[in-house]
């Protein structure tokens, strides 16, 4: 006995975390920040968007970095006349607008891809809690063990695998292509550029490409990651159960309550009614009918074994008539509920019961 105890306790102290996460928790870890994000997966994409844009609009960013080049380097030669505060004005602004000109469209790619990219991994969120002060953050042991703890293990084996893979695979392929970049020294310098550029942006779009590979396996891992640090143990899941429903002996309670209170009140239309119909131990059904004000007579109270009993005590001390009549009586209790009228299929029913007491009241 005293084993089986211990076996209890033990079990409820140190229960797993076994459960999938409610709703209710995955809508809590997300207001405080905690969604699955591969911060790998924009970055990659980012550096894959910018050079298609700057390979697509080729002829624009060279045009405008050309122009750039020449403006400086013929403003150069006549440094002197740049000290000239009328002279060093305009000189600047313009290198300010060539720099826009040619930057714009990057700034543009890569805010917009990291928003796109962004929202798809998390949609739209806002939440300042990450960024609060707390002194955990900043306390040293924590931070130790965060160092040291499998997940940053981890992240350090991951960042050392891909660079692993990314320079492994450059070296490769600038060792395949080694020989045309050597013979493009021969050639003229707008030549040189375009091979040295069919070099580096097709190694950058393989690079993307391997990345973005990289990337999703990250992400995914992460999504599991995130499923399993907030899984639940079945108390928790109990204990949520009972803040958002409610604790059910309190319900239970509640509703008890209240079904004592309606029973109090329909007791106290009890001595207003005209006639109790009984069958006579199991129901009882007080009727009333005021010819002046109703079209139909009502039911003001009902019940079965204590109720029952209850209505047919507070009738005698009234002197409520009771009529026994089983099958009105059971029928009156099934169908037709507390303040409502009489169906038509119990008109003529009730009419007779009404009529007899009648009767007896002259």
């Amino acid at each position: 006995m005293y084993k089986a105890i211990v076996r209890f306790d033990l079990q409820l102290f140190s229960e797993e975390k076994t459960e999938d996460a409610t709703p209710k928790k995955k809508r809590d870890a997300r207001k405080k920040g905690q969604v699955p994000v591969s911060k790998d997966l924009s970055a990659s994409f980012i550096l894959l968007f910018i050079f298609i844009v700057i390979n697509i609009f080729s002829g624009y960013f060279a045009e405008n970095f050309y122009t750039l080049i020449y403006y400086v380097d013929e403003n150069i030669k006549h440094v002197d006349e740049l000290y000239e505060l009328g002279n060093l004005l305009p000189f600047f602004n313009q290198i300010v607008y060539l720099g826009v000109k040619i930057g714009l469209p990057i700034m543009l790619t890569a805010l917009f891809t990291g928003l796109i990219f962004s929202y798809i991994q998390v949609g739209v969120l806002f939440t300042v809690d990450p960024i609060k002060p707390k002194l955990s953050k900043i306390n040293p042991i924590e931070g130790f063990k965060k160092m040291f703890s499998i997940k940053s293990l981890v992240e350090l084996g991951k960042s050392l695998a891909k660079s692993a893979i990314l320079i492994i695979y450059s070296v490769v392929y600038l060792n395949g292509r080694l020989e045309v970049i050597v013979k493009s020294i021969e050639y003229d310098v707008a030549t040189l550029v375009a091979v040295l550029w069919d070099v580096v942006y097709n190694l950058v779009l393989r690079i993307s490409l391997m990345l973005i590979f990289i990337a999703l396996l990250d992400y995914f891992y992460k999504r599991w990651q995130h499923n399993k640090d907030i899984k639940m143990t079945k108390k928790e899941i109990k204990d949520e159960y009972k803040e958002s429903e409610g604790d059910p002996m309190l319900k239970a309670k509640i509703r008890q309550k209240q079904r004592e209170m309606s029973a109090s009140r329909m007791m106290q239309e009890v001595p207003d009614a005209d006639v109790v119909i009984t069958n006579p131990t199991h129901f009882a059904n007080a009727i009333k009918y005021d010819n002046g004000a109703d079209n139909v007579p009502k039911v003001v109270a009902k019940g079965r074994d204590l109720i029952a009993n209850n209505i047919k005590k507070i009738a005698k001390e009234n002197d409520i008539p009771i009529v026994e009549n089983k099958p009105l009586a059971q029928e009156i209790y099934k169908v037709v509920k507390i303040g409502d009228e009489i169906p038509p299929d119990l008109y003529h029913a009730v009419a007779e019961v009404l009529a007899y007491v009648y009767e007896l009241k002259k």
